[in-house]
């Protein structure tokens, strides 16, 4: 044994023996100083021992990596971030968890800080409502949380002003930033054009839509720069024309706000008995599409021999119904862990300059489709 193991262990014994002296000590939580003391070091050194930091000898990091471990010495995280000026915490706001595309947004987001040595607090907020986005903006308190990653519902009444926040910020979803505030979101707009493209190429010529927002102005929607409704229906308008196709007004359903399964199957029950023919369905999530398959097997249209359905966002039932659909890729794997590496980044002051980060989704083809 040598000279500085041998140090260690009568160090680490004589710690033993305190400790089994003296049970009601046993039981306070070990701090810094404890190690500190025990080691015959300074907190200082300590500190940088248990930080990888510093510069010492081989021998007194040995030393005091020993005592940490015989000791059970567990980092204050919460004082630690504190005394680096940081919380630790993020917060993820959402307009609601209901929507499975919310729910695993969360899911992902907690997962991909708690890989980085963070947590996040999840709040959902009234959408539309004087305690929606932007009195979360207003009232933000930086004393608990490090930075929002903000889910802008697209009823919310934001400007650029109520971005311009002193405090780091990153918006995810369709909703746009005017260059004020960082942006990671999919590109809708190629999302939807992908998905029309592939009922195109496979047979189908007359497409409906369910999912649709507010009055069908195709000049409008063809300048849409915000609202999954209004990009996705802007992709689907420009992949038509490129295929030298028209949409037919009458096969666009419009849901409102309503996205969910029961809004999907009574919109598409609707364009079924307006008597307009049509051989293929772009629903704009997977729960309209759900209710889209509802009707049409309901009505005893054969999916996908007479019509072809495709949704978005890939939820976890979309594998499993009893016509697996076929769905474009939501992409949380790449916009949860972005967000997240954008919004530490900004807490640690390595980026400034707001951008609009995007990505690609592709189809993940099932028997919804042929």
């Amino acid at each position: 044994m040598g000279k500085a193991e041998s140090n260690t262990s009568r160090t680490v014994g004589a710690v033993k023996a305190a400790s089994t002296a003296s049970p009601a000590s046993a039981k306070r939580r070990v701090t810094l100083r404890d190690v500190a003391q025990t080691a015959g070091v300074s907190l200082k050194t300590a500190s940088n021992v248990i930080n990888g930091s510093g510069r010492m000898t081989d021998e007194t990091r040995a030393k005091v990596e020993a005592v940490v471990k015989d000791l059970g010495y567990r980092v204050n995280v919460a004082a630690r971030n504190l005394n680096r000026d940081h919380t630790g915490f993020i917060t993820l706001a959402v307009p609601s968890l209901t929507p499975p595309y919310l729910a695993e947004l969360a899911n992902r987001t907690i997962d991909a800080a708690r890989q980085r040595d963070y947590s996040v607090y999840v709040t959902t907020y009234a959408e539309g409502s004087a305690k929606g986005a932007r009195d979360l903006l207003k009232n933000f308190n930086s004393t608990v949380s490090d930075g929002m990653i903000l889910s802008m519902s697209e009823v919310e009444d934001i400007s650029p002003e109520d971005l311009k926040v002193d405090f780091p910020l990153v918006i995810v979803g369709a909703r746009t930033t005017w260059g004020v505030a960082d942006h990671v979101t999919p590109d809708d707009v190629a999302a939807a054009a992908t998905a029309s493209g592939y009922l195109y190429d496979r047979g189908s010529s007359r497409l409906a839509v369910v999912g649709a927002r507010g009055d069908y102005d195709t000049a409008a929607l063809l300048q849409a720069v915000e609202g999954n409704a209004q990009l996705r229906l802007r992709g689907v308008i420009e992949e038509t024309r490129r295929r030298g196709l028209e949409l037919d007004p009458r096969l666009i359903g419009n849901t409102a706000q309503d996205w969910t399964i029961g809004a999907g199957a009574r919109v598409t029950q609707r364009l079924i008995d307006s008597g307009v023919p049509f051989d293929g369905v772009v629903a704009f999530n997977d729960q309209l599409a759900i209710g889209a398959l509802t009707a049409l097997r309901t009505a005893g249209y054969e999916v996908p021999a007479q019509v072809q359905v495709i949704g978005f966002d890939n939820n976890e039932e979309a594998p499993y119904l009893q016509i697996p659909l076929t769905t474009m890729d939501s992409r949380l794997d790449w916009t949860a862990p972005t967000a997240v590496d954008r919004i530490l980044g900004r807490i640690a002051g390595d980026i400034s300059k707001p951008e609009l980060l995007t990505a690609e989704s592709q189809v993940i083809a099932r028997a919804s489709t042929r």
